[in-house]
């Protein structure tokens, strides 16, 4: 990887993390259009350290109560019904699922669904998602993440283990399942962004090793691209939250099927190979 390739897809990973069009996507598809080899799911996962790390500083205030009302709450009895003790335990919850199906499928989600035809597929399908959570929320106001519930927490988690899938997002898919759980706009995005951290983090780590192995980036270039993902990440987090308590997700479910569409045709008349710059 070029330092030319690793500015433009820490840029990418930073503009697009938070927004619910699939950073992960985004990496794969840019790469295939540049002609340049796909940058892999180590790159991708690693590259997200920066962005969360936007997330642990935008949120610094929420996360030192959360953290600090938890720990109490594991030795003294009466803490354990304050709403950031309960806070600690619905993250953790909602973690696990994306954890064990991540580890179960890691090969899989590595190889075979970086597949530009499932991409594409998944741009679309989940933008309709989408589409009609949010037309769910136009009815009502919402409620607020002070009513999120354990059930409700481990759906957010099933929803964010889909995003294992690239185009599926992150934060679409969880943003999705807030607003169907009857969460307003900005509820569901504050607890998709929080709820990320554990699994983004173990991620990153984890594919620390690769780096720099066998066909995965080396370390000079993925430094370069997490630390612009880090700045970009921080811009688009705060932007993000205060666009969507006045607007409604409509551009990006338009944005999402028109990319998903333009792949497909892309692959279909031979512009592009379904695993074009593929890591195989």
């Amino acid at each position: 990887m070029s330092w030319f390739e690793a500015v433009v897809l820490g840029l990418i990973q930073g503009l697009t993390e938070f927004l619910p069009i699939s950073s992960s996507a985004h990496l794969r598809v840019f790469s295939a259009l540049f002609g340049w080899e796909d940058p892999g799911a180590a790159f991708t996962a690693v590259t997200q350290l920066g962005t969360e790390t936007a997330v642990l500083i935008y949120f610094r205030k929420d996360i030192a109560s959360i953290i600090h009302a938890w720990t109490l709450a594991l030795f003294r009895k009466e803490m354990r019904g304050d709403p950031n003790a309960r806070m600690g335990w619905f993250i953790i919850a909602g973690s696990l699922p994306i954890c064990i199906l991540g580890l179960a499928f890691q090969h899989t989600i590595e190889t075979a669904l970086r597949d530009l035809r499932i991409i594409g597929t998944t741009l679309i399908v989940f933008g309709v998602i989408l589409a009609i959570a949010d037309r769910t929320r136009l009815r009502s106001p919402g409620k607020p993440i002070s009513e999120l519930t354990l059930p409700h927490a481990l759906g957010y988690g099933f929803a964010q283990s889909l995003a294992l899938i690239p185009g599926v997002s992150r934060s679409g898919g969880t943003i999705s399942a807030g607003l169907f759980l009857g969460y307003s706009r900005e509820a569901a995005a504050r607890f998709s962004f929080l709820l990320a951290i554990p699994a983004v983090l173990a991620s990153g780590v984890l594919e620390l090793f690769d780096i720099g192995e066998g066909p995965a980036p080396s370390w000079g270039p993925t430094i370069v691209a997490t630390l612009i993902a880090f700045v970009v990440g921080y811009a688009a987090v705060a932007w993000f939250l205060k666009y969507i308590t006045t607007h409604t997700f409509l551009p990006f479910v338009v944005y999402r099927i028109a990319l998903g569409v333009l792949i497909i045709v892309l692959v279909a008349v031979g512009v592009l190979a379904p695993n074009e710059g593929g890591l195989g």
